[in-house]
């Protein structure tokens, strides 16, 4: 049987993005520093303590097995749609819609609560350094006008923006992590972190649950495909990278904290930074790198944090830009700009849709971080996880139907995959059975909350009949030539 690739779109944005380039947006998307001083207490606190390591390196383990299939799959998804364009080559129309659908909610939700993020981080920055108290939705939606601008332009420049941001939270953190092992930490290398007694204790569920919210976003390395230098080479290269450096660092990052306070005090400490009477990352900081580096680290979480909200609008504005083209969403949303070859219609609308939600929640009055983040990251994180579970499935039901396709890549076409949905369905049961501690309401709320993605997944299978979003054939050289392509890589 042929093999017939999703057919591009009829306007391709275009761009130079090597592998590090794209690695980068990835990784800013990721915002390592925020899941350092944020997702790590969390899952040292009210996770497995100190085996809270192992919990981030499990999440990347499921993550890269998934990745085998999704990368696999890749010479055969022609177009930047990422895991809609993948489930709709593998299980129709309908489905693919339902994904698209799902991501533009997942993606739009987690940008909605970085921006409440933002508020609040600015302005303890700015009180921190006796400067006056401000609304927090002020700075939220000064930081949009800035992603407005950056989104409407060439991807070039952001990817230096982001580039450069990322680069310096990385660092900063790399030094803490240097200094803490090289000095012993507080009582020598916690090998504590690895004893199977801390590891699988009941809260390992936590730990991997809150690991895996610092993942949303890696995707991202397909949904620049039209944009990278020479995707059948770096789109694979990138999505493997990038999962393989988050979790690594990640994983010794959280390790070098419980290092620095002490396996025995690590949960004590964390427990405090969730009560608010401390920082498990900053207090760590200062312990060993000085007052002045922990200001630098918390001007630096302010850049992670914007980084995250660039890369994630322009994602989310290229998912728009797709579908238009699909004939999913009104045309004028895949209008590419004749100077800066971005999909500039689509920032605009992404920037008004995103002003108008971040707007609702600032008049109901809620707390920014568990209210607008806690909220808006577990609707974020149900959304992602089932988003790979369906790709997973249409990829293996992808070189199902293609058997001959599939002969060359057993591994990454048929083993991969299942691997991937046993992993994946065990990764949404500890999203939904620990979801209130994302979110940090009731359960009648979180229930609620939870329901969003899969309303977004079955309005699209409802409206996929109308849209005909399946692959369509191409010439028989054509088929012939990508045929026998798939069997050599």
């Amino acid at each position: 049987m042929t093999v017939s690739p999703i057919a591009p779109p009829r306007q391709r944005l275009d761009g130079r993005l090597g592998t590090g380039s794209i690695v980068f947006m990835v990784i800013a998307a990721a915002a390592p520093l925020t899941v350092i001083g944020g997702n790590v207490p969390i899952a040292v606190g009210s996770g497995n303590g100190a085996g809270a390591p192992i919990g981030f390196a499990l999440a990347a383990v499921i993550l890269l097995v998934f990745s085998v299939g999704f990368v696999t799959m890749t010479p055969f998804v022609k177009e930047a749609g990422a895991f809609f364009s993948y489930v709709t080559a593998g299980l129709g129309s309908r489905l693919g819609l339902g994904a698209a659908f799902t991501a533009l909610v997942a993606y739009t939700a987690i940008q909605v609560g970085i921006y409440g993020y933002m508020g609040w981080a600015l302005d303890d920055l700015v009180t921190f350094f006796g400067g006056p108290s401000l609304p927090w939705w002020l700075y939220a939606f000064a930081t949009m006008a800035i992603v407005a601008v950056l989104g409407y332009r060439h991807i070039d420049l952001s990817a230096r923006v982001l580039g450069v941001a990322l680069a310096l939270e990385i660092l900063v953190v790399v030094v803490l992590d240097v200094v803490i092992f090289a000095t012993g930490g507080a009582d020598g290398v916690a090998v504590e972190s690895f004893d199977p007694a801390n590891i699988f204790t009941g809260g390992i569920g936590v730990a991997v649950l809150f690991a895996l919210t610092g993942f949303i976003g890696f995707e991202a390395t397909a949904v620049f495909r039209d944009e990278a230098r020479d995707p059948e080479k770096t789109i694979p290269r990138a999505t493997y990278l990038a999962v393989i450096i988050i979790g690594v660092f990640y994983a010794v990052s959280c390790w070098a904290l419980i290092t620095g306070v002490g396996a025995g005090n690590a949960v004590a400490v964390a427990q405090q930074t969730l009560a608010g009477e401390g920082n498990f990352l900053l207090d760590t900081t200062t312990a060993y790198l000085g007052p002045i580096m922990r200001d630098v680290i918390q001007v630096l979480l302010i850049t992670s944090l914007f980084a995250c909200v660039l890369s994630f609008h322009n994602v989310i504005a290229r998912y728009q830009f797709t579908l238009a083209h699909k004939g999913a969403l009104p045309g004028r949303l895949g209008h590419r700009h004749t100077t800066h070859h971005s999909p500039s219609f689509s920032s605009i609308v992404q920037t008004i849709t995103a002003a108008a939600i971040l707007a609702l929640l600032a008049l109901s009055g809620l707390d920014p971080l568990v209210g607008v983040f806690g909220s808006m990251a577990g609707v974020a994180t149900v959304g992602m996880v089932l988003l790979m579970l369906t790709t997973s499935v249409a990829v293996f039901v992808f070189f199902a139907r293609r058997p001959q396709v599939a002969a060359g890549r057993a591994w990454g076409a048929r083993v991969f995959p299942i691997l991937a949905v046993i992993g994946l369905a065990f990764a949404m049961w500890l999203v939904l059975s620990n979801f209130t501690l994302v979110t940090g309401g009731s359960v009648t709320v979180s229930t609620v909350l939870a329901l969003i993605p899969v309303a977004a997944l079955v309005l699209g299978i409802v409206l996929g009949k109308r849209f005909r979003l399946d692959a369509v054939e191409e010439d028989d050289d054509a088929r012939t030539s990508t045929t026998a392509a798939g069997v050599a890589d």
